[in-house]
């Protein structure tokens, strides 16, 4: 899928303690259609922008004006994307929505601490902060789903990429040292003894749960999925998908106040109890414990790697390989093919020293990231240098791509100015 960014976006709800407080009718900047802009919300963005980009708020008034003025032009555009994803009915997966949040969820409580933390934090329960952040990170979504369905339809010829390297070549940068690699991803998952210890766990507070103790007062205390522990678990109303498919088909088979068996899906071990249902949606808690691996998984995630690694020969083999056994799902349907990547560009590092001496052709040894034991395959290599039509098709092609794709939307989105109701309340000078 071709994605390029057109916009920077200032959907920023997650840094500012003060925009998870009820937005107050202070003064309004612009009205986008049925949408508004708080005058509140664009001086929280724009400090939050120049803060980023390191401006000072008291000694450069004249850049944090100009600022102000680019940062009202992008919530109207966001709005009008906005109006145009509700226009053409968006929809985006809730599951996508509840990932995002439990994401942030899970990072504010690293950097904070604790959930008790996060909640003194933004001075509300974890439940209603999801709740209040929900509809924005919909919103963000759609207009960022919007946005994708409209680049899909442009394409360019062979001439326009031609034009385009014509015209830009002298102010197109250098490319350094690059490489075409192919991977093959093994997570390292809980298994043997660590399995044991946390279905043993589970296995207790299932039993006690029968036994008469509080679902909820027992999920606060042992739960581990820090989206839903201080609300004793529960969930909130939730409809078919938008969950992960095991939970769903336990849970929706469930009768109000049913305690499910043990089950297990990519994020652990779960105990769910139904609270009420009403239709096709249904209100649940539940109890995550995580698998966590041990030392012997980690070494049996190795040695499997290392065998694959022996029995691969040929480029053939490799590719049967990865479609067969990697974990990575962004490259596993394509025989682990990554593409070119600049040396220094690469964001994992053990991978800049797996490929030290490797030759084209050859495989590494299984290594370890954050992420799991890779082997990679050195499909090719060039030096860097300067781009040229023959050797850097793909990316001159991309870059000329991009740089239609941003003067259409730009068009675009103009255009639907023009058929929008649009009112500035705010002057910025």
């Amino acid at each position: 899928m071709k994605r390029i960014t057109l916009f920077f976006y200032l959907f920023l709800f997650f840094a500012n303690h003060s925009i998870a407080q009820d937005k107050l009718l202070d003064g309004i900047a612009a009205i986008v259609d049925e949408e508004i802009i708080l005058h509140s919300e664009l001086t929280q963005f724009t400090i939050q922008l120049a803060l980023q980009l390191k401006i000072d708020l008291q000694k450069e008034p004249e850049k944090i004006d100009e600022l102000r003025r680019a940062t009202l032009e992008n919530l109207i555009t966001q709005k009008v994307l906005l109006s145009k994803a509700k226009e053409d009915t968006v929809i985006v997966e809730e599951q996508q929505v509840e990932e995002i949040l439990n994401n942030q969820i899970q990072q504010w409580t690293q950097q904070l601490g604790s959930i008790s933390k996060v909640e003194e934090y933004f001075d509300m329960p974890i439940g209603k902060i999801k709740r209040q952040f929900q509809e924005d990170v919909r919103n963000r979504l759609m207009v960022e789903r919007t946005q994708q369905m409209f680049v899909q339809t442009i394409t360019i010829t062979r001439q326009e990429v031609e034009r385009f390297f014509r015209t830009m070549q002298d102010s197109l940068p250098e490319i350094n040292e690059m490489v075409h690699i192919r991977v093959l991803l093994r997570e390292v998952r809980a298994g043997g003894k660590g399995k044991e210890e946390a279905f043993k766990k589970i296995s207790e507070i299932r039993d006690r749960i029968v036994n008469g103790e509080d679902f909820a007062t027992l999920a606060k205390e042992n739960s581990e999925d820090p989206g839903s522990v201080s609300a004793g678990g529960e969930l909130g109303l939730i409809q078919r998908g938008d969950f992960v498919h095991e939970f769903e088909e336990t849970a929706f088979k469930l009768k109000p106040g049913d305690i499910s068996e043990i089950i297990e899906t990519k994020f652990g071990l779960h105990i769910i109890k139904l609270i009420e249902k009403r239709g096709e949606r249904i209100n649940v808690r539940h109890i995550l414990i995580q698998l966590k691996a041990g030392s012997s998984d980690a070494e049996k995630t190795r040695a499997f790697l290392a065998a694959i690694k022996d029995s691969i020969q040929t480029e053939d083999d490799f590719i049967k390989m990865a479609e067969k056994y990697s974990h990575d799902a962004t490259s596993n349907d394509n025989g682990g093919d990554l593409g070119w990547f600049e040396v220094e560009g690469l964001q994992i590092p053990e991978f800049k020293k797996a490929l030290e001496g490797l030759e084209i052709g050859e495989v590494s040894q299984p290594f370890l990231t954050e992420f799991g034991y890779f082997i990679i395959r050195l499909d090719e290599k060039r030096e860097g240098g300067k781009l040229n039509l023959e050797d850097d098709w793909q990316q001159l092609e991309q870059f000329a791509l991009n740089q239609k794709s941003s003067k259409k939307m730009q068009e675009w989105v103009e255009d639907l100015k023009t058929k929008i109701y649009i009112e500035l309340k705010e002057r910025v000078n």
